[in-house]
């Protein structure tokens, strides 16, 4: 299996290197960043609302004043529906002045 050559095309590369099958259903966490608590909490709340069946978490960052949401869901991690996750997790996020971050696989 090829990816495009972007980060997240390199990150399931990554991941199918070592030995992670992409065609099953995995939890594919979505981080997004914040510089205010109740920015965070408000997407918490929406999301919860929106989407009860997502495991969302509220956490500070290791970063000092910066809180994350870590939105779960579970998929098959192929690049467009990743790409497609982490697009609409944008737009939400920056509704609260939060962006994305990123994703993973839960191990």
């Amino acid at each position: 299996m090829s990816f495009p050559n972007d980060e997240t095309g390199q990150v399931l590369a990554e991941m199918q290197a070592a030995g992670i099958d992409l065609c099953q259903r995995h939890a594919v966490v979505f981080f997004q960043l914040f510089e205010k608590k109740e920015q965070a909490q408000k997407m918490v709340e929406y999301l919860q609302e929106k989407a009860p069946e997502m495991k969302v978490t509220l956490h500070p960052d290791e970063i000092p004043n910066v809180w994350d949401v870590d939105c779960t869901v579970e998929m098959i991690p192929d690049y467009d529906s990743i790409i497609a996750q982490e697009a609409q997790f944008e737009q939400i996020a920056d509704k609260f002045n939060g962006y994305n971050d990123g994703w993973g696989i839960e191990a």
